[in-house]
């Protein structure tokens, strides 16, 4: 029989990104039980793969790691990784939700210490680093995950190589007989905040993304940039390792293009004038980075940020939709061809790296969600219009950058505290 945990007066949020950790934690601490579900082996979601967020250009421990000691800390707050939810029945403030928790073959008893990776030969592609490098098929996700505890791929249970981990593992850690469990439990009222992915970049057949080795998106280079990702900081060609010093960025890459994604994802320009400083950190004088754009979209106090890039004479600003990208044989460089607006002039410009700014579009779409929910065109969660207490948070909601996110959570999780608050007046 499945196990029932959790009650009616309990929030579940879906999401163990920045959102769904900020609606766990504002409602934990408001004296509400939460379960916070999520899908991957760990917290943190898109915004532990940062390198830096702008405008401030501090690492992602600057929030998360806050959060993390707020979560362990809290008794008001039960976490399931690797957990699934596959079905919601019922109505506002009395929900029923099943789970579906997929093993990690490691149990609680882990101390990190890492004995299985070294053990262990079989490699698998790196999720974390947008299959950049490979990392050993016993692995720790990245150094800030929580739970602190290995995983083991599924893909070596039952050969020896799971044995080779087992055998490692000085503590009992690494159970080998973990199954597929379903979980029911009730709740008064759900968040979803499943977050989002980057838009498919080899959909834009014209710029070679897949095809040529020195196109890449734009989350792939927020990994080369960062010390802890698959190039140590380096920021290299993927086709021969040599430095990239010379960058266009091409900003709404899927993104504002009826052919892909309708809506503008936000992010995008403020994430290349970030990578703009990164190539200045990493090669100074030599550096050279070029934005082609059809206009940038820098709103509040992001506008200063902007500024100081359009200041440095180290990044040339090119008004214009590039068409399509060829790649030259000799060399693998790309080379961008299209329109400068501004003197209408053509150009074919050859750099080291093409970078494609690539859209945002929900991770779960909201006709994917096992619920009745409401989604617009783009796929992104629209309020109930039924009573239902789902809620949705974040970039679930919208293409939304970190701290919008987090404004947009903290909104959610208040609706979902009215919903429990006006269960326990019905009960008493």
């Amino acid at each position: 029989m499945p196990e029932l945990v959790a009650t009616e007066q309990t929030i579940l949020v879906v999401g163990g990104g920045i959102s769904g950790m900020t609606a766990a934690l504002e409602a934990a601490e408001c004296g509400k039980q939460v379960i916070l579900v999520e899908s991957s082996a760990t917290l943190g979601g898109r915004t532990a793969l940062l390198y830096r967020y702008f405008p401030k250009l501090c690492h992602p421990t600057c929030g998360l790691e806050i959060n993390l000691r707020r979560i362990k800390a809290s008794r008001n707050i039960r976490v399931y990784t690797l957990a699934e939810v596959t079905r919601i029945d019922g109505r506002s403030g009395d929900y029923t939700v099943s789970l579906k928790l997929t093993p990690r073959y490691v149990n609680a008893s882990c101390t990190a210490c890492g004995d299985c990776a070294k053990a262990v030969a079989a490699t698998i592609p790196n999720p974390w680093n947008y299959g950049l490098d490979r990392i050993t098929a016993a692995y720790l996700p990245h150094a800030m995950a929580y739970p602190q505890r290995f995983v083991i791929d599924p893909s070596i249970i039952g050969t020896p190589e799971a044995d080779k981990a087992k055998a490692a593992c000085r503590y009992g850690a690494v159970d080998l007989e973990m199954k597929e469990e379903t979980l029911t439990l009730k709740a008064a009222a759900v968040i979803w905040a499943t977050g989002w992915k980057p838009y498919d970049a080899a959909k834009i057949q014209p710029y070679g993304y897949g095809r040529f080795k020195n196109v890449i998106t734009s989350v792939e280079f927020e990994r080369l940039a960062d010390p802890h990702g698959p190039t140590g900081g380096r920021i290299v060609r993927p086709s021969d390792g040599k430095e990239a010093k010379d960058v266009a960025f091409i900003q709404c890459a899927g993104s504002r293009d009826e052919n892909h994604l309708r809506h503008c994802s936000r992010i995008c320009c403020m994430a290349s004038l970030k990578q703009t400083r990164f190539m200045r950190e990493a090669f100074g004088e030599a550096a050279q980075s070029t934005i082609y754009y059809i206009d940038i979209r820098a709103i509040d106090r992001f506008e200063d940020f902007y500024k100081q890039v359009q200041a440095d004479p180290h990044v040339r600003f090119i008004k214009s939709k590039v068409a399509r990208i060829e790649e030259d044989r000799a060399s693998a460089d790309p080379v961008l061809h299209g329109v400068d607006t501004e003197g209408y002039l053509r150009y074919a410009n050859r750099h080291d790296l093409a970078v494609l700014a690539i859209g945002m579009e929900p991770s779960v779409r909201g006709s994917a969600i096992p619920a009745t929910l409401g989604e617009d065109s783009s796929g992104f969660l629209v309020p109930a219009l039924d009573g239902a207490a789902i809620f949705g948070a974040g970039c679930a909601t919208n293409a939304l950058d970190v701290n919008r996110a987090v404004q947009s959570s903290t909104a959610a999780a208040l609706r979902a505290i009215q919903v429990v608050n006006r269960s326990a007046r019905a009960e008493t």
